[in-house]
């Protein structure tokens, strides 16, 4: 568990962080409404979650107000978001957050379980590529039980409709100066703040010594999704949400 820092309004940053991701996705309280629908459709009320590439937990955080009995495991890299996670979730003894790299093959290990009803991610994977990526899911389909499932919200464009894309691109891009207009923070600008605040300017540090300004990663379909996740061992595979520009891939065991 990250060490936490009394004092510190742990609940303003993790508003914060939401409101800054609302920027770039102002859908994104229906995926997690729709991935959250299919938790309780597929595996209850009662789920063991792994919160994978948790970041503050926001998925955590829905999940356990609308399943109280939810226990959630999250884990990440970043020293930052982990510290804000920690912050927020102390005390809970519903969760346990675990710092590791997903890039290492031997991530499991640090797991305190060895098997899941639902591992949960939202627009955190875009960061790896595909090779990693296929390899991740390989582990995936280790960790989630017969019968659980595995949820991705991401970035997953198409690709084979260019002015479609091209006009959403630039409405949304519109909309998003905006509200940066009228205040609100895109992804650099948090950052500022984090890294001015006298508790998180440390693991903001570090965490950029990790990462540098953004990582370089993929986006492929849902298609590639789909079809990789069935070779990890899911017998089903496919799209329960989408926007414009993402998608919610959910893999059934």
């Amino acid at each position: 568990m990250t060490e936490t820092v009394v004092g510190t309004d742990w609940q303003g940053w993790q508003d914060s962080w939401d409101r800054q991701q609302e920027w770039y996705m102002p859908d994104r309280e229906e995926r997690f409404r729709v991935m959250l629908d299919m938790v309780e459709a597929l595996v209850g009320t009662e789920p063991r979650v792994l919160d994978l590439a948790c970041g503050t937990g926001s998925i955590s955080d829905r999940l356990l107000k609308r399943f109280p009995k939810a226990v959630s495991v999250g884990v990440d890299l970043d020293p930052a978001l982990l510290a804000i996670a920690g912050g927020h979730f102390a005390g809970d003894d519903r969760v346990t957050l675990v710092r590791a790299d997903l890039k290492d093959p031997r991530w499991t290990e640090a797991l305190p379980h060895d098997s899941y009803d639902a591992v949960l991610t939202a627009t955190a994977l875009h960061w790896m590529h595909t090779g990693p990526l296929r390899g991740l899911y390989g582990q995936l389909g280790g960790l989630v039980r017969e019968g659980g499932v595995f949820m991705n919200a991401d970035h997953m464009p198409e690709g084979d409709t260019p002015r479609i894309d091209a006009a959403e691109r630039a409405f949304r891009h519109a909309r998003q100066d905006e509200a940066k207009a009228a205040g609100a923070l895109d992804w650099s600008a948090w950052w500022e703040k984090a890294a001015a605040d006298p508790v998180l300017a440390g693991p903001t540090a570090e965490r950029f010594e990790i990462y540098g300004e953004h990582a370089d990663g993929d986006t492929p379909s849902v298609t590639w999704h789909c079809e990789v996740l069935r070779e990890s061992g899911f017998g089903e595979a496919r799209a329960v949400w989408r926007s414009p520009s993402d998608a919610l891939v959910l893999g059934l065991k």
